[in-house]
């Protein structure tokens, strides 16, 4: 390895026995890639047709932007509207393994031991219209202040749900449960909850795929538990004593599943993985997936919220964390409350907060993107818009892009990166390809791994590898 003039790369070796190339300098360096949940959307009128990203006064951004390489996180390609926990599974490497559905994340999340092999799905209490063609349609959920009543009645409902094999575990949540379908190993099942609720009714249990027995096994016994659920619930005590407000009187399920056996984080990728988690649903993501995870609960403030979570990464990092996520659901947050100047000022305010990139990058790669677009308006929850995303780091060439947002973005180096290939984006600025050549896990990992097996003779101990 040489300088300029010849020069030998300071930090190499010399050439082991019968070789003529220098012993390679060992630079790997740890990634940390920040998720603004959320972050894409599409041109506003009143920003000047520019989106809350582009229309945002965000100089750390920008700065990164100028210093590092941009372009278009775009997880499944045009027009595909994500969720977060699918975008996260991709992201994180796992796009190749089944995902096990997001009520195992949540479970997880809320520190449930869920069952492996038995179908499970995410069950709530709901508020509800019936109109003249005997369809229910959802208006509503359990309030703040109905935490005692969603409690009392989830209670209620343990016999009924139990004559169906079945067993319902709260999360801790607004009348939110865990429903647990002992007997069922499919959870390949569509939802009762519509999501969309000004365009669809309370839905009918299906399987997936027709003509599976076992997931339609689990549809019906899940179909007829519902239907006795509601039956019990119209004529409540507790829900006659609710008016004149709305009774909670449907239990609606979805992100169904089941949780299997899968590689860990360092199977998958090959380095060790952490993450900085802001709501449940990535606490159990980290947990599945065998990451060491710290739970920060968000703070009011954007900016303070960002710079705690940075902080903790660089102790991850320092701990022996080789790749950590940071997330942030406040620009989702404000992205569904359909005003668009509520999501730039989210934008502003975080901006503060990521300064310490700036700092990291001089010794670790640093990406911040998004999961998906959250348009600020319109009648569309996730779409498939793509969302900025900038890389910067020691050994990232800068593009000439020198501000953050989706236009300035679209003329960066990268062009569109879809979810399964961001990892591997990172882990190659990282010092750390995969050399494809090369096997040294049964699993082909994203990285060079860290800690292959080593053949050990009798006797010897396998301590005392080179660094990290």
């Amino acid at each position: 390895m040489t300088g300029p003039a010849g020069r030998r790369d300071p930090g190499s070796s010399p050439p082991g026995w019968g070789e003529t190339q220098p012993r390679l300098v060992d630079d790997r360096l740890p990634v940390v890639l920040v998720v603004l949940d959320g972050l894409g959307d599409r041109p506003v009128p009143a920003l000047g047709d520019r989106t809350p990203a582009e229309a945002a006064h965000t100089p750390v951004l920008d700065a990164l932007a100028a210093r590092g390489c941009s372009g278009w996180h775009l997880p499944f390609g045009w027009g595909r509207a994500p969720a977060s926990e699918l975008a996260h599974w991709a992201m994180f490497g796992f796009a190749d393994v089944p995902f096990p559905g997001r009520a195992v994340l949540e479970a997880l999340g809320a520190g449930i031991d869920v069952p492996r092999g038995t179908a499970v799905t995410y069950a709530a209490l709901r508020t509800s219209h019936v109109d003249r063609d005997g369809r229910v349609w959802i208006t509503g959920r359990a309030g703040r202040d109905d935490a005692d009543d969603a409690a009392a009645l989830l209670e209620a409902l343990r016999p009924v749900v139990a004559r169906h094999g079945a067993e319902l575990v709260p999360l801790g949540g607004r009348g939110e449960a865990l429903l647990v379908l002992h007997g069922h190993d499919d959870g390949a099942v569509t939802d009762s909850d519509p999501f969309f609720e000004d365009r669809h009714p309370w839905l009918r249990v299906l399987p997936c795929e027709p003509g599976t027995d076992a997931a339609t096994a689990t549809a019906a016994t899940l179909d007829a538990l519902l239907r006795d659920v509601r039956g019990l619930l119209g004529d409540h005590p507790r829900n006659r004593a609710r008016r004149p407000r709305p009774a909670l009187d449907v239990l609606t399920t979805k992100w169904s599943g089941r949780r299997d056996a899968l590689p860990d984080v360092v199977a998958q990728t090959g380095v060790a993985g952490a993450a900085v988690t802001s709501t449940r649903l990535y606490r159990g993501l980290a947990r599945l997936l065998g990451m060491t995870s710290r739970h920060l609960p968000p703070l009011p403030d954007a900016g303070a919220d960002l710079q705690a979570r940075l902080a903790c990464a660089e102790e991850l990092v320092a701990d022996g964390a080789r790749f950590v996520h940071v997330h942030t659901k406040a620009t989702d947050d404000a992205g569904h409350t359909k005003e668009p100047r509520a999501k730039l000022d989210v934008l502003e305010a975080a901006d503060p907060g990521l300064a310490s990139l700036l700092d990291l990058a001089d010794r670790a790669v640093v990406a911040v993107t998004g999961d998906h677009a959250t348009p600020s308006t319109g009648g569309v929850l996730h779409t498939g818009d793509p969302t900025p995303l900038v890389v910067a780091g020691p050994t990232v060439r800068p593009d000439p892009v020198t501000a953050f947002g989706e236009a300035p973005a679209a003329s960066g180096w990268y062009g569109v990166v879809r979810a399964a290939e961001l990892l591997p984006l990172l882990f190659g600025h990282a010092n750390r390809p995969v050399f494809l050549g090369h096997r040294a896990t049964p699993r082909r990992t994203l990285a060079l791994p860290d800690d292959p097996e080593p053949m050990l003779l009798s006797g010897e101990s396998s301590a005392g590898g080179p660094p990290r």
